[in-house]
């Protein structure tokens, strides 16, 4: 055992996140402000008290017999996820190795800011689970702390970095205290991942780590319940974690998925193709609907960050990933919830929207939920989205008093200035004329017009007829390398340069392809993109317009 109180600072760092292939995300539906996600058979991200604030990178495990065999469950080559009810976001998760089954059944506290991780060891008596938490507070890598500590005489783990705490507890069968032997290190460095490489087993014990990236370690009983609190401080965190604990487990599932079974009896599958959908499907559907309402926040209503997950996480070390508001998404987000009768949420979207409106009446490319610019490019379509919203939900009688006509009015103004080319389309890579950000703003235009009546509405009618008869002119090409190659009479491109609008042959010029390693170097008029497909999606094209079937 090497007993040494501060764990050795590591040298080299460049802090990343997980990965961004989740197996599973959830929140409860109560009082706690905390989501979980799962990847590769683990607890990846946590993120709390808002939704685009992860705290940890990851939550794993080792299993290990002292004698030099260890195995780190998300390495191996697959694990099992399954849910009970798809209507409740709990996981189990099973791991199967030729030593050794580990089960873990993972769960939010509806009423407090923790997550329950109820796990299960069985096979090889001699092996023992151990925890290895890596936690990222306040989404900084850096200036984390960790200790080893006791919170009123029962042992648990500890970080803090500026306004956030974490505490580690664990209780065995028995509901007695089971954090066996702990340790805190350095990613890299010293942490217990690193004391199996180099040992083989368990030997540092370190008792405080950082500043810095830090990770928390502990061996586990082979059956018990851990808790992950977070608070404003680490003495909050372990007061929510521990009382967490004295419920249980059993307790707190049950009131996490009574919460779950109330938004979904509040809005069920609806009845004319419920019973017409095999029950895969079916499952499909509520499933489906979990994961939208999982994605909301609760300190700004109406806010759905676009994913729960960081891009290339585990190579990354981007602050923002996708958890950030982008416009567009969040209206497509709402229009799924209007089609589930899930109107109050879809209306929270738009007044978040309108307190989210830039003075000349854009939205930023994407934001933190608190309404700081995060990228800041500006996308014609997402300045549309928000106007499609407000028309959709006065169609369904679900606009009540939401007052939306200055919305509209700024949105609609900036359209008007900017169109028909975006600065970036929706892939967020090159600026020009592109199918998908032109057939929203024509559609803002037109739905827009019934609000704002008289000459304003007649411009706004006008301007949207006018693009929509050069929308091929600007955007369908013929007689290309490309089309003859296929022997197709012509096709939408990705994008046209704005150049298109004043002279002939800027389908000839040259568009970058970014975020690719090599840049083909083609001209606009022999790349292609299924945007067009929301030309008919918004009917601004029938499914059978020969553009489209070309």
């Amino acid at each position: 055992m090497d007993n040494i109180s501060k764990a050795p600072r590591a040298t080299w760092r460049h802090p990343v996140w997980s990965t961004a292939q989740k197996s599973c995300v959830g929140t409860a539906l109560g009082n706690g402000k905390l989501w979980f996600t799962t990847g590769k058979g683990i607890v990846t991200e946590v993120f709390y008290p808002r939704i685009d604030i992860p705290q940890i990178r990851d939550l794993g495990f080792i299993i290990a017999d002292g004698q030099g065999f260890w195995q780190e469950l998300k390495t191996l080559p697959e694990s099992q996820l399954e849910l009970e009810d798809p209507r409740i976001p709990l996981p189990i998760i099973r791991h199967h190795h030729e030593r050794f089954d580990f089960t873990l059944k993972i769960c939010a506290d509806p009423e407090r800011d923790v997550l329950l991780l109820d796990f299960l060891l069985e096979g090889d008596a001699a092996l023992r689970p151990y925890l290895l938490c890596a936690a990222r507070l306040g989404e900084d890598a850096e200036n984390n702390r960790g200790w080893v500590g006791d919170w009123e005489g029962r042992p648990v783990l500890w970080a803090e970095q500026g306004p956030f705490g974490l505490a580690l507890a664990c209780r065995n069968a028995d509901g007695y205290p089971a954090l066996e032997r702990c340790s805190v290190g350095e990613v890299g460095n010293s942490d217990l991942w690193q004391d199996f490489h180099q040992n083989g087993r368990m030997r540092w014990d370190y008792q405080e780590a950082g500043p810095g990236e830090v990770a928390l370690a502990s061996r586990l009983p082979r059956q018990g319940t851990l808790a992950l609190g977070l608070g404003t401080s680490k003495e909050a965190a372990a007061t929510n974690a521990w009382s967490s604990l004295a419920e249980g487990f059993q307790s707190c599932a049950a009131g996490y998925g009574t919460g779950w079974n109330a938004w979904h009896q509040r809005h069920p599958t609806p009845r004319n193709f419920a019973s017409k959908l095999p029950a895969a499907a079916n499952a499909l559907y509520v499933r489906s609907a979990t994961v939208l309402k999982v994605h909301e926040d609760r300190t700004f209503p109406g806010a759905l960050v676009a994913s729960l997950s960081i891009p290339w996480g585990e190579a990354s070390d981007s602050r923002g990933g996708y958890h950030l508001v982008w416009s567009r998404d969040l209206v497509e987000s709402a229009g799924a919830l209007v089609a589930m009768g899930a109107t109050t949420e879809a209306r929270q979207v738009l007044t978040y929207l309108i307190s989210t409106q830039q003075a000349d009446g854009h939205w930023l490319q994407n934001q933190w939920l608190g309404g700081k610019p995060f990228w800041q490019g500006v996308q014609l379509d997402e300045t549309g989205f928000p106007v499609l919203l407000a028309s959709l939900l006065r169609q369904y009688k679900a606009l009540n008093n939401v007052a939306v006509t200055d919305m509209i009015t700024r949105a609609l103004r900036f359209i008007v200035h900017e169109g028909p080319v975006t600065g970036q389309d929706r892939w967020e890579e090159d600026g020009g004329v592109n199918p998908f950000s032109l057939t929203v703003a024509i559609a803002a235009l037109v739905e827009g017009a019934d609000f704002l009546g008289g000459k304003a509405s007649d411009c706004a009618l006008m301007l949207a007829d006018y693009w929509n008869a050069r929308l091929e002119e600007w955007t369908f090409v013929r007689g290309t390398d490309l089309a003859e190659r296929f022997q197709v009479p012509g096709y939408y491109v990705r994008i046209t340069p704005a150049d298109v609008l004043v002279q002939d042959g800027a389908q000839n010029e040259w568009v970058l392809i970014k975020n690719r390693a090599h840049d083909p170097h083609l001209p606009a008029g022999e790349q292609v993109a299924n945007d067009f497909l929301q030309l008919v999606r918004y009917g601004l094209r029938s499914a059978d317009d020969p553009h489209i079937v070309a």
